[in-house]
């Protein structure tokens, strides 16, 4: 599995147990959606390896207490501490309505009210307080904050992405 194909579940935080039991902490709203999975891809040396699931419950709500088989000692889970945790995209909950995943809107076209055609999705940087849309446009890079209330909609059959910014934010890179 390419890590490309996965997306980001949450890293293992320390050992729960001397049988070898790890706490991971979840990047999600909804962790209760993960307690009883099968299986999952621990990032070991640069490689998605598929680890399966003996047992697994919420701890503390945002912490996953998990026990792999073949994983029974402290040092067999201490070899995992830190590892982060994926799994593939097919088992991300459908978004509807203006809420999206970052990876699902790249390429769209992004189209705002008052300016009109502004250019393609190329990412997102979120490295930033504000999350903000990467915008190409013609070798132009536009950069849009990815505000709720610039949102008008999302629209995934046209894959386009119509927004309301402030009046002048698109002009400054022109």
């Amino acid at each position: 599995m390419k890590k490309e194909d996965c997306f980001y579940l949450g890293k293992i935080v320390k050992k729960y147990s001397f049988k070898g039991e790890l706490l991971a902490k979840l990047d999600t709203d909804q962790p209760d959606l993960y307690e009883h999975l099968d299986a999952i891809f621990v990032q070991v040396r640069n490689n998605l390896l598929p680890f399966f699931i003996e047992s697994s419950q919420l701890h503390k709500s945002d912490l996953l207490r998990i026990k792999f088989e073949e994983v029974d000692t402290e040092a067999d889970a201490d070899a995992l501490l830190k590892s982060e945790l994926y799994l593939p995209l097919e088992l991300l909950p459908k978004l509807e309505g203006n809420k999206f995943y970052f990876h699902e809107i790249i390429g769209f076209k992004i189209h705002d009210k008052n300016f009109g055609d502004v250019g393609i999705i190329k990412g997102i940087n979120d490295s930033t307080a504000q999350a903000l849309f990467e915008v190409d446009r013609d070798g132009v890079e536009i950069l849009i904050p990815m505000n709720d209330e610039f949102i008008v909609e999302v629209n995934r059959e046209t894959k386009t992405i119509l927004v309301e910014t402030p009046e002048g934010l698109i002009d400054l890179y022109f």
